[in-house]
C-alpha cells in the first residue's frame, strides 16, 4: 500500500473505531433506559449486551469468510449497512414499546460490527512492527473511547432526562396514563436512531467510494515466515488461550461501563446523578491509552503492561467492593471503579498482538476466533445479574470480575508464550 493510501486508510480505520465506541458505549444509556420503558428487572435489563454481543459469536466467521470473497472495503461498506438496518429496527420497536424487537435491532447491530471488528483489528495489528502493535491499537482505542463518552452524554441527555422524575411517574401512574407516559420514554429513542442509521450509510458509501483495498499478506510468504503452518489453528496455543483471555477480558469491562449506573446507585447515588458515571471510565482509559502510546514499547512490553494491568484491575475491584460505606468518602468507591478504565486500557491492545503473533496463514481465522470471544460481553452482565440476586447485593457481585482479570494475569504470564513446532514435532516454548 502507498504512503498516501495507507494515511487514508488508517484515518477511515480510525474514523470506524469512532463507530465501534459510540454504538457500544450507547448500550450504558439503553440498559437503563430499557429497563424504565419496559417494565424490566436488573437481570432482563442486561440483555441488551446479552444480544450485542452474542452478535460476535455467531457472525464472526462468517464474517472471515465472506471477507476472503469480497474484500476488506466491500465488506466493511457491508458491515456498516448491516448495522444501519439495526438502528432503523429501533423505529419500530419504540413504536411498539417491544423489548424483543430492541433486541433484535441490538443483534443485527451486532453482526454489523463483527464484521468490520473482524476486519479492522488484525488491519492495525500488522500494519507495523508486531512489537509496537499495542501502541497502534492504543491509538484506535482513543478514538473508540472518545466516541463512548460523547454517546453516553448525548443518549443520557436524550433518554434519562428527568430519569428520577420519570421514573416515580411511572410507579405511581396505571392504566392509560401508565402506558401513555411509557409510550412517551419509548419514543425518545426514535429520532437518535434516524440519526445514527443515516450516519451509517453515508459512512458505508465513504468507505466503498474511497477505502484502498487492504490486503493480507499472501499465504505463500507468511507461511515461510510462521511456524504455524501445518498446524490446526485449534492447535496454536498462545491464540486459543488469547481467545479466552479476550472473553473474560470484555465480559469484565462490560461490566465496567455498562453497570456502572447500578453501581453508583448501589453505593448511594440516584438514577440521575449515576446516569452518566460510565464517562468517568471513558476518562480513565483514554488517559490509560495515552500512557500505554507512550510506554510501550519503549520501556515495558507488551507481556509487562498485562502483567501490571491485571494486578491493578483486580486491587481497583476489591477496593470499590469493599470501601462503600464505612468510613471511607462516598466518593472514593467511584473513583476506584472509574479507575478500571485505566486499568483495562492496556489489555485489549496488548493481548491481539501477543495472540496472533508468528500465525502466518492463520491470521484472518485467528482474528475472527479473538472477534468471536468478544461474546463476553454477553454472558458476563446477565450472570452478574443473577449473582447480584442470589447475593442479594449488587456490590458484592463484582467479585465475579476477580476470575476473570485472574485469567488475564496466567495469560500474561504464561499462556501468552509461543509453543512452535520444531524439525522433530515437538514443542518448544518461546518467550
Amino acid at each position: 500500500m502507498q504512503k498516501k493510501n495507507s494515511f487514508l486508510g488508517i484515518f477511515l480505520i480510525g474514523c470506524l473505531f469512532f463507530i465501534f465506541g459510540f454504538i457500544t458505549w450507547s448500550n450504558t444509556q439503553l440498559i437503563p433506559y430499557l429497563k424504565l420503558a419496559c417494565q424490566l428487572n436488573d437481570t432482563q435489563s442486561y440483555y441488551v449486551a446479552t444480544a450485542f454481543f452474542a452478535a460476535y459469536f455467531f457472525t464472526s466467521y462468517p464474517s472471515s469468510l465472506l471477507l476472503k470473497v469480497i474484500g476488506f472495503r466491500k465488506g466493511m461498506a457491508c458491515g456498516l449497512l448491516i448495522m444501519a438496518v439495526g438502528a432503523a429496527l429501533f423505529i419500530p420497536a419504540a413504536r411498539m414499546v417491544s423489548y424483543p424487537v430492541f433486541l433484535a435491532g441490538l443483534f443485527i447491530i451486532g453482526t454489523g460490527l463483527a464484521m468490520l471488528q473482524t476486519a479492522s483489528n488484525p488491519y492495525v495489528t500488522i500494519l507495523g512492527p508486531i512489537e509496537s502493535a499495542a501502541r497502534r491499537m492504543s491509538i484506535m482505542g482513543v478514538c473508540n473511547k472518545a466516541a463512548g463518552i460523547i454517546a453516553v452524554y448525548t443518549l443520557g441527555a436524550i433518554t434519562l432526562k428527568d430519569a428520577d422524575t420519570v421514573k416515580a411517574s411511572i410507579e405511581l401512574a396505571s392504566g392509560n396514563a401508565r402506558q401513555l407516559i411509557v409510550e412517551q420514554l419509548a419514543g425518545k429513542v426514535v429520532v437518535p436512531y434516524i440519526i445514527i442509521a443515516a450516519v451509517l450509510v453515508l459512512l458505508a458509501v465513504v468507505i466503498y467510494r474511497i477505502m484502498p483495498e487492504i490486503r493480507a499478506e499472501n499465504e505463500e510468504s507468511r507461511a515461510e515466515a510462521s511456524p504455524y503452518d501445518k498446524v490446526p489453528l485449534l492447535g496454536i496455543r498462545h491464540l486459543v488461550l488469547g481467545a479466552l483471555a479476550i472473553f473474560f477480558y470484555v465480559g469484565a469491562e462490560v461490566l465496567c461501563y455498562d453497570t456502572f449506573s447500578t453501581f453508583g446507585q448501589a453505593a448511594g447515588y440516584s438514577l440521575e446523578e449515576a446516569k452518566n458515571f460510565a464517562t468517568y471510565t471513558g476518562y480513565a482509559l483514554i488517559v490509560g491509552y495515552l500512557v500505554g502510546i507512550a510506554l510501550i514499547p519503549a520501556y515495558i512490553s507488551q507481556r509487562q503492561a498485562l502483567v501490571l494491568s491485571s494486578l491493578l484491575s483486580i486491587v481497583l475491584v476489591l477496593l470499590a467492593m469493599y470501601t462503600v460505606g464505612g468510613v471511607f468518602p462516598k466518593e472514593f468507591p467511584i473513583i476506584c471503579f472509574a479507575l478500571l478504565g485505566f486499568s483495562n486500557a492496556a489489555i485489549w491492545p496488548a493481548i491481539w498482538p501477543l495472540a496472533i503473533d508468528r500465525i502466518g496463514r492463520h491470521t484472518e481465522n485467528g482474528a475472527a476466533l479473538l472477534v468471536m470471544m468478544i461474546v463476553g460481553g454477553a454472558v458476563l452482565p446477565p450472570l452478574y445479574g443473577k449473582l447480584s440476586a442470589a447475593m442479594e447485593s449488587r456490590i458484592l457481585a463484582y467479585w465475579i470480575m476477580i476470575p476473570c482479570y485472574l485469567y488475564i494475569l496466567f495469560y500474561a504470564l504464561w499462556g501468552s508464550r509461543q509453543q512452535r513446532p520444531n524439525a522433530g514435532n515437538n514443542i518448544k516454548v518461546r518467550s
